[in-house]
């Protein structure tokens, strides 16, 4: 079983009026797996707490800013700090170019278009390799 590796804002974090909030629907799609989660970000100390990640409902990795996801290094280290390979987890990311970063360290990687909020797109690609 892999572990999923979950979008923060503009994922399962969104912007509802002028609030952060967890995005109900995404998340009782993540619910619906037994296998674990982390959520990725960039977020530093001050976005931490703008975007409410405090409340998330899952573990957060973030190395605020330094690397961004877009460099794949942040994937690696990722992967590193948790001592996990790149076949033990798949991702989820609505920023194509991190996406890119994550397929060229060898994680399979999934497109969210989080203004369409495709998740039957999503959960169909969790279930096919979560």
């Amino acid at each position: 079983m892999k572990t999923i590796l979950v979008d923060a804002v503009d994922g399962i974090i969104i912007k509802e009026n002028d609030d952060f909030i967890v995005f109900q629907d995404m998340y009782n799609i993540l619910e619906s797996f037994p296998n674990e989660k982390i959520i990725l970000t960039g977020a530093n100390d001050e976005q931490y707490k703008l975007f409410n990640l405090d409340k998330a409902p899952y573990k957060i990795f973030s190395l605020q800013h330094n690397p961004e996801k877009t460099d794949p290094k942040y994937f690696e280290t990722m992967l590193s700090q948790y001592n996990l390979k790149q076949e033990d987890v798949v991702y989820f990311e609505h920023n194509p170019e991190a996406v890119q970063s994550a397929e060229s360290v060898g994680i399979k990687s999934y497109y969210y278009d989080h203004e369409k909020k495709d998740l039957k797109s999503l959960e169909k690609f969790l279930k096919d390799n979560a």
